[in-house]
């Protein structure tokens, strides 16, 4: 399978306004965010575009990825993600108002370009992705934001 399609959907206890201070600031991710982001930086900004290159954690690894990001103002961002580890795609993070605060829509469409990698990692990547990114960033997210 060349092609994966992740999606998740959670609420946190917090207002999309309070949420969108933090997954906006993508330079200070390593801080809000350490087990997912060592480092990103900014390269260039245009209104809501910007582009930046970030070195991520996943698989117990650090990978570098290049992405290009549009910032939806108190809604989320959409990004598209180039990643060292032999992947990319189109990442959606978008809140919408829930009863008891937000919720939280993140989907992934991720294209695996190793062969090797579609073999042995496509189930693992179904399967713990998902899993590692709701433990990384959702529940750290609800640790800064919900009171």
């Amino acid at each position: 399978m060349k092609n994966i399609h992740l999606k998740g959907s959670w609420i946190i206890k917090a207002t999309k306004e309070e949420i969108y201070k933090i997954i906006s600031d993508f330079e200070n991710m390593p801080k809000y965010f350490p087990s997912v982001a060592e480092s990103v930086n900014i390269i260039e900004k245009q209104g809501n575009y910007q582009k930046m290159n970030a070195k991520v954690k996943s698989f117990g690894r650090v990978f570098d990825v290049k992405m290009q990001t549009e910032l939806l103002p108190n809604i989320g961002f959409k990004s598209s993600n180039e990643s060292s580890f032999g992947t990319s795609g189109n990442e959606e993070f978008i809140m919408e108002d829930a009863e008891g605060g937000t919720r939280i829509i993140y989907t992934y469409n991720i294209s695996i370009h190793r062969l090797f990698l579609r073999i042995i990692g496509t189930p693992l990547i179904k399967w713990f992705a998902m899993w590692s990114w709701k433990r990384a960033f959702i529940d750290k997210l609800r640790k800064i934001v919900e009171k």
